[in-house]
């Protein structure tokens, strides 16, 4: 089948140039739509439609099969118009129908359109001005030819009369077949307008009917649902609260559970913590009686020994021990005898606190003057006698050169210390005072004071194999505890 290929008007337009039948076939998806196309492809029938139509194909889900059902309403489907030049349906084909039947239709349309174009010149030129169409040169049919199209369309093809066919073939005669077919058209338009205003009335009571059936139904059916979902509720209600209450007793167990254990726990705790206390209290208690012994023994052991630290005036100093009740005569006739006449006369002193003891302050304890346990004394040298400055003054270059040497004997001390030092003794016995060298004929040799120098300064290290420690002034009774890696004491 050769079917047109552009749009409607077009199809129209092509139609009217050439005097031929304008055939709309409305197919859908189902199988008489299938069955129609299948005859509309028969060889026979393609070769008669191409000889009388210009036929155009439309989807019924399309936006064209919508457009021309404004015109021309399409009842069923599929569908075939067969559309005259006037614009009026020449034939409507409804449903799918057989080869042999299409072709017999078409033969007849093709003889009933051959009569039209014969018999009026006059009315095939007017057709020429009101054929149907979406292009701006067509206009809708009028009143009669769409209710004589409507009844085409409503009845089945196999059902027209053949009076309908005679007055059909009448009306392409002339004016007069026109007329009868006018009022038999009007006819046919009361008859079904009054079919379709009871159809209409028999639908509205149908679909009335079924309503009612539909919302009784549903109100059953609402019931119905409503009725189970009530149970329903109830049910989940019931066992919701079961489980409540069995939450409920299981949670006030549990709770009682705890409430026990804690309080057995916490007297546990409680006994536990008690007698941790008691035991710490005992051995606090303990340890503060042995230090506070200890204290004791140590403050009784160095309040009853003073050790002192004489500093001289060039850097050097030694020390020595003298019982805390012995007065600081003694320790001043000990630095005149370590000193001699260096320094001529010279007074003590201590740094910190500033003060300078005087001849009053020598007849006083040391340990009411506080150089207990220990102190550091600071010799400061008086004026000199006329005598002494006779003395010395031969000794002026040896001075002088004992200045110059005094860096390296400083360094020699400090070397000496470290590779010679031997443990000091606790208490050093008072020495006796060597005779005094005549020092108005035989000087000193350096070698004599350095030598002297050393052995009057006191040994600030201490010696353990190959390992030597900085020495306080007294021994720590720290040395003797165990401490752990956090400095702190292990017991």
């Amino acid at each position: 089948m050769l079917w047109f290929e552009g749009s409607i008007p077009e199809a129209i337009s092509s139609a009217k140039s050439r005097g031929l039948v304008f055939v709309v076939v409305v197919s859908g998806d189902d199988e008489q739509s299938a069955q129609l196309m299948s005859s509309w492809e028969d060889e026979r029938v393609s070769e008669a439609a191409h000889s009388c139509c210009v036929a155009i194909k439309v989807s019924a889900s399309s936006e064209t099969c919508v457009q021309f059902s404004q015109i021309y309403p399409v009842v069923c489907i599929p569908s075939s118009f067969f559309i005259g030049n006037s614009g009026i349906p020449l034939e409507v084909i409804a449903g799918g129908v057989t080869p042999q039947e299409l072709l017999k239709r078409i033969l007849n349309v093709s003889q009933m359109h051959s009569q039209k174009v014969q018999g009026g010149p006059g009315e095939a030129s007017s057709s020429s001005h009101t054929a149907p169409g979406h292009g701006s040169d067509s206009e809708p049919p009028s009143g009669s030819a769409a209710a004589e199209r409507s009844d085409e369309v409503c009845r089945p093809p196999s059902s027209r009369t053949p009076s309908e066919e005679d007055s059909a073939q009448h009306a392409a005669a002339g004016p007069e077949a026109e007329e009868n077919l006018e009022e038999k058209v009007e006819r046919l338009t009361k008859k079904l307008e009054e079919r379709r205003e009871q159809r209409k009335r028999g639908e509205e009571e149908t679909e009335v009917r079924k309503e009612v059936e539909r919302r009784k139904m549903g109100r059953n059916m609402q019931d119905f649902k409503k009725k189970q979902e009530e149970e329903k509720t109830k049910r989940l209600l019931e066992e919701r609260n079961r489980e409540k209450a069995e939450e409920k007793a299981a949670r006030e167990r549990v709770r009682q559970q705890i409430a026990m254990d804690r309080a057995d726990r916490a007297a546990r705790y409680a006994k536990t913590q008690e007698e941790e206390r008691a035991a710490k209290e005992a051995l606090l208690q303990a340890r503060q009686e042995e230090q506070e012994a200890r204290k004791e023994a140590q403050l009784r052991q160095r309040s009853a020994v003073a050790r002192i630290q004489f500093r001289l005036p060039d850097g050097s100093s030694f020390s020595n021990q003298f019982p805390s009740q012995s007065r600081l005569q003694e320790a001043w006739d000990f630095a005149a005898q370590e000193v001699g006449s260096r320094y001529g006369n010279f007074s003590l002193a201590t740094m910190f606190p500033r003060r300078e003891f005087t001849a009053e302050d020598l007849n006083r304890t040391l340990l009411e003057l506080e150089l207990v346990p220990s102190a550091s004394v600071v010799l400061r040298p008086l004026g000199r006698p006329a005598g002494a400055v006779v003395q010395s003054s031969g000794r002026g270059l040896w001075a002088a050169l004992g200045t110059l040497l005094y860096p390296l004997l400083a360094v020699w001390r400090f070397l000496s210390s470290f590779l010679f030092a031997t443990p000091a003794p606790s208490a050093a016995p008072p020495r006796a005072s060597p005779p005094e060298p005549n020092t108005h004929n035989q000087p000193p040799s350096s070698s004599d004071k350095a030598k002297r120098d050393s052995e009057k300064r006191p040994k600030d290290f201490k010696k353990d194999g190959n390992i030597h420690r900085l020495r306080t002034q007294e021994d720590s009774e720290d040395d003797n505890n165990t401490w752990n890696g956090n400095s702190t004491q292990q017991m």
